[in-house]
């Protein structure tokens, strides 16, 4: 059983709040409207998602790409409108959960998409058109559920996947990022 001692702590963010789910079962799609929703109502959000591929955002030919090809084993790359910061980490591994958010510049909330096994509250996204089992029994910090099918016996919080306006609400109230009213 996970305690609060043993969440994450959001160090320099207001908050963190998780979205876990197994592949397919809608978590990127949900994870952007909440972003919108929730960036919309003022609050800075930030967020980080897990790749369980091998990914690159950086492409052949580009000077950054170069940087790293030539050995560079961390790149930033920044113009007026943004920055990127790509970081090779070989052989290290891939780095824990604390040391992305320690990466982050500060936000009032940052939304994790994945990590599931992370001490971080979270919603989980659940299809069982999906064909995988649900996460929250072996989970205390799944608090809430989210699906497109209604779930029976489910003791959490439950939100329909098209429920944007009140997941968000949900997070910003467990974030204490919004008082219930």
């Amino acid at each position: 059983m996970m305690t609060e001692a043993h969440l994450i702590r959001p160090g320099r963010h207001g908050a963190i709040f998780g979205f876990a789910g197994w592949s397919g079962s809608g978590k990127t799609t949900l994870v952007e409207k909440i972003i919108a929703h929730i960036s919309a109502s003022g609050v800075d959000v930030a967020t980080i998602k897990h790749a369980h591929h091998h990914f690159d955002a950086d492409h052949a030919g580009k000077d950054s790409y170069r940087h790293r090809e030539a050995g560079s084993r961390q790149v930033l790359v920044s113009s007026a409108y943004r920055s990127a910061h790509f970081i090779e980490h070989g052989d290290r591994g891939e780095p824990e959960l604390s040391t992305l958010l320690d990466q982050l510049m500060p936000a009032d909330l940052v939304l994790v998409e994945g990590f599931k096994s992370y001490p971080i509250q979270k919603i989980e996204i659940h299809r069982p058109s999906v064909g995988k089992p649900i996460l929250y029994p072996n989970d205390d910090l799944v608090i809430a559920l989210a699906s497109d099918e209604q779930i029976s016996d489910c003791p959490l919080p439950f939100f329909d996947l098209e429920d944007v306006a009140g997941i968000a609400s949900f997070i910003l109230m467990q974030t204490k990022l919004k008082q219930a009213s």
